[in-house]
């Protein structure tokens, strides 16, 4: 359990360095901000490849097998990444280190899903929350040493990655079968095929928010009058809070309903980027934006795998959904904000939450058993 949370801690911190490391990595290759922002880019387009590839495998090589290949193929990409003497190696390191992430991101939470039994939904919270330490670790460092020593990050984060290859015989190599009793009735092929359509579609939409928020508080906070350093500090409070949400929701896990916790987490979502909208409130409001957002992810995959018992795939199908989101929030943000302007930010995007609370009262009521939710 703690080597799992440390490679969470890893993920994060991987997918993070990135983003800082783009104006080292413009001068060391001579290129343009968008063609720098593709090694990002890369990385998303192979955890979706390894999501969807390890998903493959799941239940054949073993579980020991998949998390030790995806650890390998994380640090050779990553050390590579470092190493790269051209851009078209480097983005192709990137790409591996991704097919790595995709494996250990869908491999643990998949495992975590379904190895805790009725603690599944706190563990998954917690395994998540290291995310984002992660998530907030990875560009400390890069401020710390300069983004033109991002080489020997990369390479430090390979070698910290290898060690937990030790840790893999605390992992069972076929994980348990959903108890009988927490399956509830048998949805027909037809209702099967919606329900995962709707959980896909709230994936999609509330890490489309996720990113969104990420990407364009800071412009949005400058665009209504805050200083650049401000609004920075802002974004920096709202992925903080986003991982203190899910040390939070961890003990709340353990009494109340998946049903309830995404409930709640989708109004209070949308209240808050309703306050976004108003400058004075804007900062405050953003960071209960990532407290609220906090469990949906993690909290989801076991009411998934409850509701759905027989859809072997349908774990890889919302994580691999959730990275697509990821990758599309920005551009698609980006053609309404052309012509609705930066100050429709708040109001857009919640919009988009209110669609994610609609989602999760239909699901509410098309997975309630004949028992209660």
């Amino acid at each position: 359990m703690v080597a799992s949370c440390l490679g969470f801690v890893l993920i994060g911190a991987l997918q993070a360095l990135y983003g800082p490391a783009i104006p080292a990595l413009r001068e060391e290759f001579g290129l343009a901000p968008s063609t720098a922002g593709l090694a990002l880019s890369a990385h998303f387009v192979g955890g979706v490849a390894g999501v969807l590839l390890f998903d493959r495998r799941y239940g054949r090589s073993g579980n020991r097998r998949i998390l030790g290949t995806s650890y390998l193929l994380m640090a050779t990409g990553a050390a590579g990444f470092a190493l790269a003497p051209n851009w078209p190696l480097a983005l192709a390191a990137a790409l591996l280190a991704g097919l790595g992430f995709g494996g250990i991101d869908y491999g643990l939470n998949q495992l975590f899903a379904v190895g805790f039994g009725h603690r599944s939904t706190a563990m998954l919270n917690i395994l998540n929350a290291h995310f984002g330490i992660g998530a907030i670790l990875g560009p400390a460092l890069i401020g710390a040493v300069g983004a033109d020593h991002y080489p020997a990050l990369f390479l430090a984060f390979a070698l910290v990655d290898l060690p937990l290859l030790l840790c893999l015989r605390g992992v069972r190599d076929q994980a348990p079968q959903p108890p009988a009793d927490t399956e509830g009735p048998r949805p027909a092929a037809l209702a099967l095929r919606s329900v995962l359509a709707v959980f896909v579609t709230l994936y999609v939409l509330h890490v489309g928010i996720e990113a969104g928020v990420g990407g364009w508080e800071p412009t949005h906070l400058q665009s209504v009058g805050y200083g650049a350093g401000l609004a920075a500090t802002a974004t920096s409070v709202y992925w903080l809070m986003m991982t203190v949400g899910r040390f939070l929701v961890a003990p709340l896990a353990l009494r109340l309903s998946a049903q309830a916790i995404i409930t709640v987490s989708c109004a209070g979502m949308t209240a808050c980027l309703l306050l976004a909208a108003v400058p004075d409130l804007a900062p405050y409001a953003y960071a209960g934006v990532g407290l609220f957002i906090a469990p949906i992810f993690p909290t989801g995959l076991p009411w998934l795998h409850r509701s759905a018992p027989r859809a072997r795939r349908a774990g890889a199908l919302v994580i691999a959904a959730s990275m697509a989101g990821g990758v599309a929030a920005g551009p698609a943000l980006g053609k309404v904000i052309e012509w609705s302007g930066v100050r429709a930010v708040p109001l857009l995007l919640s919009a988009v939450s209110a669609a994610c609370l609609a989602a999760t009262l239909w699901l509410t009521r098309a997975t309630r058993t004949k028992d209660g939710p």
